[in-house]
């Protein structure tokens, strides 16, 4: 039986990747995203790029809205049979000075990179304790433990988000579910309006992120890597 993932987020950049190798590992795979049309569009490259057509489906769904993540994630049980991972990509940052950074742009990032997960994860622990276990990983950020200029709102949320990925491990733990949070630096992507290819030499790429999903997932039933930190191997140097 093939094994049924929910990534958040996963119609582009990390969220992608993180989809696409699951894919490859012949998982079921779900996506959300934020409009009909990047879902549509999200579907569709993963179909074409996995000639998987009949393992990837996708929802439209804000996770800051619990309705939307519920309905959503009622919906793959309903429709796949069930769940077995889930995968915390969805994200957003705004880099800006806090004197500069209005009170909707904090809601924003706090309700999408912290809040969103809490409703997310909310969700699907009633599924996988009834599929007797399964796995929740959750994609934070190096930022988390290094607070830089412009990122208060993006690193508060994401050292929240490993705060509460901790906690979530230690509660669930004995209900088979395990609970690993992977923090990745620097990545080759497009996120907060940077040209996806700005750094492409030195930096992380979206696949290096979904190998470290992926590795997890093989682990055996009795380790739990909680925390892994993911690094370029050789940034510019200072």
């Amino acid at each position: 039986m093939a094994r049924i993932s929910l990534v958040t987020g996963g119609t582009r950049g990390i969220g992608f990747a993180v989809a696409s190798a699951l894919l490859d590992a012949g998982d079921v795979v779900a996506v959300t995203g934020t409009t009909d049309d990047t879902v549509r569009q999200g579907v569709d490259a993963l179909r074409a790029k996995s000639g998987a057509a009949d393992r990837v489906m996708g929802f439209s769904c804000d996770v800051r809205q619990p309705a939307m993540v519920e309905a959503a994630v009622r919906q793959l049980v309903t429709t796949a049979g069930g769940l077995d991972v889930l995968v915390n990509c969805a994200g957003v940052g705004i880099g800006a000075p806090v004197a500069d950074l209005s009170h909707d742009e904090w809601q924003r990032i706090i309700g999408t990179n912290l809040s969103g997960v809490f409703h997310c994860c909310k969700a699907v622990i009633p599924h996988l304790r009834q599929r007797g276990g399964g796995w929740i990983i959750t994609i934070s950020s190096l930022s988390s433990t290094a607070p830089f200029i412009g990122g208060a709102a993006y690193c508060a949320s994401k050292a929240g988000l490993n705060a509460f990925t901790e906690s979530l491990m230690q509660e669930l733990r004995h209900d088979n579910i395990r609970v690993s949070v992977v923090l990745p630096g620097s990545v080759a992507t497009g996120f907060s309006g940077r040209p996806a290819a700005a750094g492409a030499d030195w930096k992380l790429q979206p696949e290096d992120v979904a190998r470290a999903v992926v590795d997890l997932l093989r682990y055996p039933g009795h380790s739990l890597p909680s925390r892994i930190e993911l690094r370029p191997s050789r940034p510019p140097q200072r």
